[in-house]
């Protein structure tokens, strides 16, 4: 049955048209000179002397013909980059694009500020720009002011209150020194005043805390990548009363130190009227699966899990649950569903982390380093067809040699198995993998209407030679129409990565899909 949907569907005699044969050159012209942009640029990172650990997005380099700009780096990894350089070296990098200026002025990146200023008017909109942008986030601040502004004599800081008895002349001169002071030290209260209203804001955490204190039926709290405001110990401001009445819970920041969590299972404790959770999965225990499975718990309808690479690499995967915890809670809530997003996870860690009894319904591969192997694909297909619903898989690892293919050494593809096994699969993304057109035409028809997204970018499907060796066929052309017919609606590939609906930075796109993930029940 796979066999027979992975052939290509001959054209009837007569078919091939000089548009086609066109259409297969300029194609294989693309992957050509994608290949050679890919060279370019792995020469160009070597002769830096740099390794890079992250990558840009590719589809607008490819497609587009030019080089992926420094804009298409995702915000956290740009924030990282900064956070190697002086203040002066962070101020001239920003001024390459909007993208990077608006990355400058991250609180992490700002703990404490120095402001060295004239004592003039023209200072006044610097300031003001400053405050505005870091005034409510800095921890410590220190303003100084030029000497060389203050003026003495005339009434001026110095004279010790002495009387002027000069006349004529010199008198007049006083005077106007005397007026330049006043002005001069105008000048310099307004700007310590702009410093002061702005600084008066800076009670974020504060006024977050005094948030979860005064609320008395606070339902839904989430808190996503919020860094240094809430803090491990945000949630004891909340009183058990309130901690009642809570349905959702969303607490996630991959930047917190060490063993931190922002909840503890003891905690966890209080909220038992919640129907959704959302954590990072090294935050997520086994004390706390034990915990969602006690009796005076209404039953977790919704559970969001972001596996990070910062926090596997400083937080342990050994006190992750184990199956049988998983068993527990799917007993405890016949309806509960598990979203999960591995970002830059290892195939060893990402098979300890999927357990067969996870009633996973969504999962987010997304890499800047490693790949997902098929193996893995095979797996999730194999443990999770009964539930899966949204696969989602990006890549953005810089390889010369291609994209990978799921598919290598293997008698049969792991995206067609997935097709094949998971039929309640309604949403299919693929970006920086190898997908066979052959392959592509059989996951159409697999699923068919019930496949309501299927979203894979134009660099990424490939066609065998066989395909393009046929004459009387358009293989780019008999892709599109095959792929249509089987999902029962105009389908076309991906143009351009930004295009596609799940482009966009990993924490932002977790965060988004969680919410709607939540929002469900």
């Amino acid at each position: 049955m796979l066999l027979f949907l992975s052939v290509p569907q001959p054209r009837p005699p007569g078919a091939r048209t000089r548009a086609g044969a066109a259409r297969v050159a300029r194609w294989r012209w693309q992957r050509l000179r994608l290949q050679q942009l890919r060279r370019l640029r792995g020469l160009l990172r070597g002769l830096r002397g740099r390794p890079r650990t992250g990558s840009l997005r590719r589809g607008r380099m490819a497609l587009c013909g030019q080089a992926a700009g420094a804009a298409s780096l995702p915000s956290e990894l740009i924030v990282h980059i900064f956070s190697f350089l002086s203040a002066s070296d962070r101020l001239r990098a920003s001024a390459s694009c909007s993208h990077w200026r608006e990355c400058l002025f991250y609180p992490a990146l700002w703990p404490q500020l120095r402001i060295c200023l004239r004592v003039s008017p023209s200072e006044q909109p610097r300031l003001e720009f400053l405050m505005r942008k870091c005034g409510w986030f800095v921890r410590e601040l220190r303003v100084e002011f030029a000497a060389e502004n203050y003026l003495s004599g005339g009434g001026g800081p110095g004279d010790g209150g002495r009387v002027d008895t000069r006349t004529g002349g010199e008198e007049v001169e006083a005077l106007q020194l005397s007026t330049r002071w006043l002005e001069v030290l105008r000048t310099y209260l307004e700007l310590v005043l702009c410093v002061l209203v702005s600084i008066r804001n800076n009670r974020i955490q504060q006024l977050f805390e005094e948030i979860l204190s005064n609320s008395r039926q606070l339902k839904w709290l989430s808190c996503g990548f919020m860094l240094e405001i809430v803090t491990p110990t945000s949630l004891s401001s909340l009183s058990n009363s309130i901690a009642n009445t809570m349905e959702h819970l969303s607490l996630l920041d991959n930047n917190i130190p060490g063993n931190s969590t922002l909840i503890t299972a003891v905690e966890l404790e209080q909220f038992v009227n919640l129907r959704s959770l959302a954590l990072d999965f090294c935050d997520f225990t086994a004390e706390m699966a034990r915990v969602l499975t006690d009796n005076n718990h209404v039953p977790l309808q919704r559970l969001s899990l972001l596996v990070h690479n910062v926090s596997v690499m400083h937080k342990s995967l050994d006190n992750m649950p184990n199956d049988e915890h998983w068993k527990a809670l799917s007993r405890k809530s016949t309806n509960l569903r598990v979203y999960i997003m591995a970002f830059d996870i290892k195939s060893e860690d990402m098979l300890k982390i999927l357990k067969p009894s996870i009633p996973l319904e969504r999962i987010h591969f997304d890499s800047y380093i490693t790949c997902v192997s098929g193996a893995i694909v095979d797996l999730i297909s194999r443990q999770y067809d009964k539930f899966l619903t949204h696969f989602i898989l990006m890549n953005d690892v810089i390889d010369t040699s291609g994209f990978p293919d799921l598919s290598d050494n293997r008698n049969e593809d792991p995206l067609v198995l997935l097709a094949w096994r998971c039929t309640k699969l309604s949403l299919l993304a693929v970006h920086g993998y190898t997908v066979w057109a052959h392959n592509l035409i059989a996951i159409a028809r697999l699923r068919g209407s019930d496949l309501k997204v299927l979203e894979v970018t134009e660099e990424s499907i490939d066609f065998d030679q066989g395909e393009l060796a046929d004459q009387d066929v358009d293989p780019v052309h008999n892709l599109i129409e095959q792929v249509s017919l089987g999902l029962g609606q105009p389908w076309h590939a991906i143009m351009d990565i930004e295009s596609l609906s799940v482009f966009t930075e990993p924490n932002r796109h977790f965060y988004r899909e969680m919410q709607s993930f939540s929002e469900d029940i």
